[in-house]
């Protein structure tokens, strides 16, 4: 039987955010979090590797969380300009996302790199939050669930667990564009997201949170949040300021 689960509000930040203004609005979300002291929810932003030092060290007593963008698979070596998921814990974040739709279409990320990666959090100990989507046309031709399926099963090394893993559906065509999915579109996903989990993973798959990420803002948050079996929200651009970003806090608390 399935725990309550808490949610998780992730912001990701992607290449936006200088230091003065970074650390200004994380700050403000921290001082409206302390005032929320029984708020049900977890708050995660996740900035450009730049802000990763300033941003913790700002928010480090607060209960804002702070997380990476990406990591390389291996612990070091001849990679110009990657991060290690050591390195990243090292740094103070507790979480990593890893196989976000950019990466695997900008940087060619296979399935199988996605899971090196999630593989380095997790030795690493972070926690790793699996990206998976379709695209338009996937979806256009119906094979929205092959494509997620595939990705779940290569993508999730077999030591996930609700503790070290978060998914994130994020449906490619949504992201950025403004579009998102009916609700029903949202709870299918999820569904079989949900039962692929239980299936290989018993009561960790149960209990593992699965975020919703697409264009989400707090005009649609509630509704989206209130979907069976979404946890949570891989939130964009509305993750940017906390003016566009606490709306969305709140459909949590």
């Amino acid at each position: 039987m399935a725990a309550k689960i808490r949610p998780l509000i992730a912001g990701n930040w992607k290449m936006n955010g200088l230091k003065s203004v970074g650390k200004r609005e994380v700050m403000k979300l921290a001082t409206r979090l302390a005032k929320r002291p029984r708020a049900e929810c977890d708050v995660l932003i996740c900035p450009p590797a730049t802000l990763l030092a300033t941003l913790h060290e700002a928010v480090k007593s607060s209960r804002v969380a702070i997380g990476g963008q990406d990591c390389h698979a291996n612990e070091a070596g001849p990679h110009t300009g990657d991060v290690s998921a050591g390195m990243l814990m090292d740094l103070g974040c507790a979480y990593v996302i890893v196989g976000h739709s950019e990466r695997r279409a900008e940087h060619k990320e296979s399935n199988k790199m996605v899971r090196a990666k999630a593989e380095a959090a997790h030795q690493a100990g972070l926690r790793a939050i699996v990206c998976v989507g379709e695209t338009a046309a996937e979806r256009k031709h119906g094979k929205t669930l092959e494509v997620v399926g595939k990705q779940l099963t290569v993508s999730l090394p077999g030591n996930c667990t609700a503790k070290n893993t978060v998914i994130a559906y994020e449906p490619i065509w949504a992201i950025g564009t403004g579009l998102t999915p009916t609700t029903d579109d949202v709870a299918e996903v999820h569904g079989f997201i949900r039962a692929r989990l239980q299936r290989r993973f018993r009561s960790q798959g149960v209990n593992m949170r699965l975020l919703y990420g697409g264009s989400v803002k707090g005009s649609n948050a509630a509704e989206l949040l209130s979907v069976r079996n979404v946890n949570g929200a891989l939130v964009g651009g509305a993750s940017l300021t906390v003016a566009d970003f606490w709306p969305i806090v709140q459909t949590c608390i």
